[in-house]
């Protein structure tokens, strides 16, 4: 029997004003993807990613210390425990991007993985911070990732994540296949004009690379007061041979739903033994030069 697995993928736009307080913002942006996890459960969905920073806006458009009031502990903060409830309920596995306190004025941009029993398995930091204008000032939030590349064992597949700007990275998409990632998920925020020509380019090209399932998150619409460009959706599954198989329209809330045959990984691994041809002992120039 192949081995499917039914993923879903949650694209959103942001519901209220982003000049309503904070916890208002929060708690309704909260309440529309648990909606939508509801609806990913009735179409049979086993595993789910939200998108990134998922219970607030893009934030990042400006740098406000206001904006700190949105971290969580992650695994015992408020919305991870409600993610497990609901990973429990829909023997679902949930990747919950959020945004993380380790201590404070430490801050992550991070995804937790929780298991369809509801245990919390572990946490993925964002590694690479950018800093690009207009409107993308992350480093006035975020410390860069610490905690490696991890790949974690679910109910329904081994799952890595590599969150938004990291993707235009290829070491640590390679690191997740070393590591044994089946589908790797990456929540986003991006926006037209800026990366879209890129948005169907890259990730497919980690799934090739790699031989593993993709899947592509991005936020919709566009976010006053700063406007900084529209949010085009288009969230999208790939297989490992790079076709994108399931794939959100750029203008609305959506619920991506794909039937992911892990087997596929098996006999695209068997064609391109990229894992076997590689030459590890010939690249220490990527991390030796630094320029």
């Amino acid at each position: 029997m192949p081995r499917i697995v039914r993923g879903g993928l949650i694209q959103a736009t942001l519901s209220v004003s982003s000049e309503l307080p904070i916890e208002v913002i929060k708690k309704s942006m909260i309440e529309k993807n648990v909606a939508m996890i509801d609806d990913a459960a009735k179409k049979g969905v086993q595993m789910l990613c939200m998108q990134e920073l998922f219970y607030g806006p893009y934030f990042c458009a400006e740098q406000k210390p206001k904006w700190y009031s949105l971290v969580e502990k992650i695994p015992d903060g408020p919305t991870i425990t409600l993610m497990q409830e609901l990973a429990k309920k829909y023997s679902m596995v949930i990747v919950v991007p959020i945004y993380e306190v380790e201590i404070t004025g430490v801050y992550y941009n991070t995804a937790a993985v929780i298991d369809a029993d509801g245990k919390y398995l572990g946490k993925y930091r964002k590694h690479h911070i950018p800093q690009v204008a207009p409107g993308f000032w992350e480093k006035f939030y975020f410390k860069p990732g610490n905690l490696g590349f991890p790949v974690f064992k679910t109910a329904y597949a081994d799952v890595g994540v590599y969150i938004c700007y990291d993707r235009h990275f290829p070491e640590g998409a390679r690191i997740l296949g070393l590591n044994g990632a089946e589908v790797v998920f990456n929540p986003s925020a991006t926006v037209a004009g800026l990366s879209e020509y890129l948005w169907k380019l890259e990730q497919p090209a980690h799934a090739v690379a790699n031989g593993y399932f993709v899947g592509a998150i991005n936020r919709v619409g566009t976010e006053a007061p700063w406007n900084i460009g529209e949010f085009y959706g288009q969230s999208y599954f790939c297989t490992p041979r790079g076709k994108i198989i399931a794939e959100a329209p750029r203008d609305k809330d959506f619920l991506v739903v794909a039937d992911l045959n892990l087997d596929e990984i098996q006999e695209v691994r068997d064609i391109w033994q990229f894992y076997r041809d590689r030459r590890p002992e010939e690249y220490g120039a990527i991390s030796a030069v630094e320029r």
